[in-house]
């Protein structure tokens, strides 16, 4: 943890789209902005190998009116409790704005809805299996 999982309307990608999204350019630019976030103390927020920035394609979706070629994208941060109510807002801040710089021109050509939010855990089951944290120990 933490993951950052983004849904999104397909046509944002789309051949025919005014402006075509790159969502694979911004997974990586919010995983590089997640990976410089730093608490009260200068520490890092969130471990290099647990880090991750997924996006899905919706293969079906309904968006307002259905009138119009609407888009939409909605982002969720999972992140593990012990982090300050200052880091939470400065994080979800920062992953916001990275978000509306990245897609601006998608924001521009079209009418598209963005949905930020982040939960923390309260998980009643953790399990993790990993070979990528050893790799930054």
């Amino acid at each position: 943890m933490p993951h950052l999982v983004i849904l999104y309307t397909p046509n944002l990608e789309a051949a025919d789209a005014p402006v075509r999204a790159d969502f694979s350019k911004l997974c990586r630019a919010l995983a590089d902005v997640m990976l410089v976030q730093r608490d009260e103390r200068g520490g890092a927020v969130f471990p290099p190998g647990g880090t991750r920035v997924l996006a899905y394609p919706a293969t079906h979706y309904a968006v307002a009116d259905g009138q119009g070629d609407y888009g939409f994208i909605y982002l969720n941060l999972r992140m593990a409790r012990g982090r300050s109510e200052l880091v939470q807002h400065n994080v979800g801040t920062a992953l916001l704005d990275c978000a509306k710089a990245e897609l601006d021109a998608v924001f521009q050509s079209r009418p598209v809805g963005l949905t930020f939010q982040i939960d923390q855990g309260g998980e009643v089951f953790d399990g993790k299996y990993s070979g990528l944290h050893p790799l930054f120990n």
